[in-house]
């Protein structure tokens, strides 16, 4: 991310900056990788320690499925009927060491705060639409939109009034950043990157609450839910400057990359964490060779897996899915188009489909409760009789 500054801070770092009364404003770095990494400072009017109280929750990885035989897999989640806050409905559908993958119907906004010590956050907006509230300040979101909260950002999401917000999930155990191949040695985004700074949108205004009484704070952090009562408002900061800071990002701004032939799934590339990628799949021309095949080659994924959320548009390799659905097809065996769309792509000139890939580069797991809302027949559905 990029420099950025809001509220009132002091002219030099780690100085006093006094309030009116002539009491001090507490200064707390946020940062990553020790000292050596991103950083913001913020300033509060209380001290960010002051808690009151604090109590185990309970633990929230989810369990998984006992082995099963190496299949490509099909999840409806259309029929997750869960609901709630941002937080209750989180419905967990895969994980690995790296990330956990789920998604959320969001009904109510979150009464108490919430931080994830253990990594960054992604949410993607499916549908619906209302606000992000956190320490650096509200960031209202709509249908489309990348949400990134970095590690041990506390906010909430308040979805509008008798309105639903869909969203499919990351919870990350690293740092989510940009493709690095797209950043220049200052950490700028380069002139073929498919997308740029201005694209981004950080908080937009910093609302500053100063409120004593008791708040709770519920913490993920090494497996387990942690509930802290912090004695004021966590949203207490007055200012703030750095380059760590939850922003968005909207698909609609995706700048498609496209060529003469196929082009592979690298060029849809959006952001990376610790041994995962995500892509976005959006409308796009197709290849203007005058005998090209517009629909992927099959292909195996030889050391990663291969997650596709399905956002809306008919996608060009598939039969059988839905808005919302949910495929993976796990490295070790090969995938591709089903029957008939590599011949149906041909001569084509567009595709409207939108859609978030996750390439994870160690394998990915199934949760137990998953298997309610599978496809069982979906392995089987390249296979066709011959009559």
């Amino acid at each position: 991310m990029y420099y950025r500054q809001m509220g009132e801070v002091p002219h030099k770092r780690h100085t006093m900056f006094k309030k009116v009364d002539g009491s001090l404003y507490r200064e707390q770095v946020m940062g990553t990788r020790g000292f050596s990494g991103m950083q913001s400072i913020l300033y509060h009017q209380y001290m960010p320690t002051e808690i009151t109280k604090s109590e185990l929750v309970g633990d929230y990885l989810p369990e998984y499925e006992e082995k099963q035989p190496l299949k490509h897999r099909h999840f409806f989640t259309s029929k997750v009927f869960l609901k709630g806050d941002a937080l209750k409905a989180r419905n967990y559908i895969l994980g690995n060491q790296d990330l956990l993958i789920g998604t959320a119907n969001v009904t109510a906004p979150m009464q108490s705060f919430y931080r994830n010590g253990d990594g960054d956050e992604m949410l993607y907006i499916h549908y619906g639409s209302g606000r992000l509230e956190t320490m650096f300040g509200t960031i209202s979101y709509r249908p489309g939109d990348y949400l990134i909260i970095p590690i041990g950002t506390i906010f909430r999401v308040i979805p509008n009034e008798n309105e639903t917000t869909k969203m499919l999930f990351i919870e990350s155990f690293s740092q989510i950043s940009t493709p690095r191949r797209y950043r220049n040695e200052y950490g700028q985004l380069l002139e073929h990157s498919p997308f740029c700074e201005r694209d981004i949108r950080g908080p937009e205004a910093l609302v500053t609450f100063d409120e004593k009484g008791e708040y709770e704070v519920l913490t993920k952090s090494r497996g387990i839910i942690s509930s802290h009562i912090l004695g004021h408002h966590p949203f207490d900061v007055v200012g703030w400057d750095g380059y760590l800071y939850p922003w968005a990002f909207n698909i609609e701004d995706f700048e498609p990359i496209t060529g003469r032939v196929h082009q592979p799934p690298p060029v849809h590339q959006t952001f990376e964490g610790n041994n995962f990628v995500v892509c976005s799949f959006v409308p796009r021309l197709y290849d203007y060779h005058p005998e090209s095949i517009p629909a992927p080659y099959y292909h195996s994924n030889v050391n990663s897996d291969e997650l596709l959320y399905y956002v809306e548009g008919n996608f060009m390799s598939r039969k059988g899915v839905q808005e919302g659905s949910i495929t993976l097809h796990p490295g070790g065996i090969p995938h591709g188009p089903h029957p008939g769309k590599t011949e149906a792509s041909i001569g084509k000139k567009e595709t409207l489909e939108l859609a978030v890939m996750i390439d994870t580069f160690h394998p990915l797991k199934i949760v137990k409760s998953a298997q309610n809302i599978e496809d069982p027949a979906y392995m089987y559905s390249w296979y066709e009789k011959k009559q």
